[in-house]
This record gives C-alpha cells, sequence and structure tokens, in this order.
C-alpha cells in the first residue's frame, strides 16, 4: 500500500473532478478472496475524512460492487489497483484492472444503479492501453459542496 501527499485538482477518471489533498493506492491480485483488504482500506480512509457510518457503508459496499464487476472481466493472473483520492470533503475511489475485452461495464444494469446510488458521481472508461477498464466513483460527505467538474 502505497500513501502520497499531493495537489493535484485533475479528474480522478475523467468526468469527476476533485482537488486532491492526499492518495493511497493499494494494488491486489485480482481475485475476490483479496477484496476485504479494500473494504477495510476503504472504510479507514473514508473515516478518517469524518464521513458519516452509513456513508461509510455505502462507500464499502460501492468498493465492492465495482470490483465484482471487473473481476467478473479481469485476465487471469492480473492485479486490481484501487487508488483512494482524499481531498477535504470527499473521498475519489478509482477501481482499475486489465481486462479480457477492454469494455467499461454496461450502464442499464441493476448493478450499476446500486453502485450510482451508493456511491454518488460514477464513471468508468478504458485507458489508453485498450484493455484497462477503471470504474471511478467520488463520494461527498454530507453538507460538502459539490465542485464543477
Amino acid at each position: 500500500m502505497e500513501h502520497h501527499s499531493a495537489s493535484r485538482g485533475d479528474s480522478a477518471g475523467g468526468g469527476t473532478a476533485v482537488a486532491t489533498r492526499d492518495f493511497v493506492e493499494v494494488c491486489i491480485p485480482a481475485q475476490g478472496a483479496y477484496l476485504s483488504l479494500l473494504r477495510t482500506a476503504t472504510a479507514g480512509l473514508a473515516a478518517r475524512l469524518d464521513f458519516t457510518l452509513d456513508e461509510i457503508e455505502d462507500l464499502r459496499i460501492a468498493v465492492d460492487e465495482s470490483c465484482a464487476m471487473l473481476l467478473q472481466k479481469a485476465t487471469d493472473g492480473s492485479s486490481l489497483t484501487c487508488r483512494f483520492d482524499l481531498s477535504p470533503d470527499a473521498l475519489a475511489i478509482t477501481v482499475s484492472a486489465p481486462t479480457l475485452d477492454g469494455k467499461p461495464p454496461a450502464r442499464d444494469t441493476f448493478a450499476w444503479t446500486v453502485l450510482t446510488a451508493l456511491a454518488g458521481e460514477v464513471d468508468a472508461l478504458t485507458d489508453e492501453d485498450g484493455r484497462t477498464v477503471a470504474i471511478t466513483m467520488v463520494k461527498r460527505r454530507e453538507g460538502g459542496e459539490k465542485t464543477a467538474a
């Protein structure tokens, strides 16, 4: 697990902008057995930002759901990378993995609807390599101001 301090104002995945204070990146084998590490990291970082218990639980479930979407399509023996961008009023989480087809998850599914309801701002894209798919979620603290994308 890596932790970095940064002052970035760029987008954490394309469509959702968050002014980043710090970021943490975790890389695990693309296997369901390791997802508990990401759920724990999510809860710890969200608690550090003073999210409510309900918001923390929503984020844990959202990370789990986004990982499940990617694991279905991940190439054998690959890694799943989860980057947490922390700002004073928001947590942006980007989960990515190399996939078999390079296609982002469909947005017209029940799973995508659940993910959007839990995380707030959600986007998915394929990296320049044409194989790695990333799902980015931005959860803002209650009372936190939304910045223009």
